[in-house]
């Protein structure tokens, strides 16, 4: 047999352009879901590297292709359907075009379309794309916060407090710190940095002056989920920004910094599943997936899997 057998086709799934097989929404407009999935290929990339996330919303869609025909069996990582009830479904929203030599008008773009999502009362769940998405997708639920304040809980294997890289300051080292200068943004929670990273120590002591609270994932490691989520006040409203790098790259090696002693699966989705029981979900991204760099498509299947869970858990707060 030189064709790899296809699992999915034994339960009749078949191709599909959209995350799980989901439905479509070609203007936010007329969105009338309560979560939209919005791929996000570009923001400000670094003119070393360019957009070199763009396929990954496509790869991730590809990884879920498979489960399209068992969406309303038990999902055993979430206790039940994905979506406990047709009205909870999410729907896709496809991908936002963008221009390589053109950050600004990026940033502008998934700022406008993450404020058209929240304008519809909707919880927006951004696959990318680098880790500069956050900054615009950040901004838009300042635009729409009112008095309301928000933690941030990043899951990343970089704490990303670079005030500028490249005579650039909107890039993907330095989104917690332009986070951090947002008037809305109350908390930061930052967990799973390890290895060396971009960051040079000064940086990360102006990231504790601030008061952000790290847990690296040697201290997650060995002391469980919860002392992370500890830090994080009940009734919150909570922003969830994860870096695929984030986890352990046997299990997600599509990212451009691979280092050992990453997050586990499960590890990843008890901070979201969490996060979800400590307070509402207002807003989630999932960034730095690159699949030209995967091996047999495991790490798109495995961060495929990881944004399944969240989108079961953002439904069952929406019930």
């Amino acid at each position: 047999m030189n064709q790899k057998p296809d699992l999915g086709a034994l339960f009749g799934a078949g191709e599909t352009s959209t995350f799980l097989g989901l439905d479509a929404c070609d203007d936010l407009a007329t969105l009338d879901a309560p979560i939209a999935i919005l791929g996000v290929p570009c923001a400000t990339p670094y003119r070393a590297v360019g957009a070199y996330c763009r396929n990954a919303p496509d790869a991730l869609r590809r990884a879920t292709a498979s489960l399209t025909a068992n969406l309303e069996r038990h999902d055993f990582d979430i206790g039940g359907q994905v979506f406990p009830e047709r009205r909870l479904r999410a729907v896709d929203c496809g991908d936002l075009p963008f221009d390589e030599a053109d950050g600004a008008a990026n940033r502008d773009a998934i700022r406008g379309a993450v404020r058209a999502i929240l304008e519809r009362n909707a919880v927006p769940v951004l696959l990318g794309g680098d880790d500069s998405i956050p900054i615009p997708m950040l901004q838009a639920i300042g635009d729409m916060a009112g008095d309301r304040k928000f933690t941030i809980l990043q899951i990343d294997a970089h704490i990303d407090w670079r005030e500028t890289h490249m005579d650039e300051r909107m890039g993907l080292s330095s989104t917690m710190r332009r986070a951090s200068e947002m008037a809305h943004v109350e908390r930061i929670v930052q967990v799973g940095a390890r290895g060396i990273g971009s960051a040079a120590t000064s940086d990360y002591e102006d990231a504790v002056k601030w008061g952000v609270s790290f847990v690296p994932a040697r201290e997650l490691h060995r002391s469980g989920v919860q002392k992370a989520l500890d830090l994080i006040p009940e009734g919150s409203d909570i922003i969830v920004c994860v870096d695929a790098d984030a986890m352990d790259p046997s299990l997600v090696p599509g990212v451009i910094g691979r280092s050992p002693g990453g997050l586990s699966y499960d590890e990843i989705t008890d901070l979201i599943r969490g996060a979800a029981a400590r307070g509402r979900i207002a807003a989630v991204d999932f960034v730095e997936f690159m699949p030209e760099r995967d091996v047999d498509g495991i790490g798109a299947l495995t961060f495929a899997r990881v944004i399944t869970t969240a989108l079961g858990l953002i439904a069952r707060q929406k019930a």
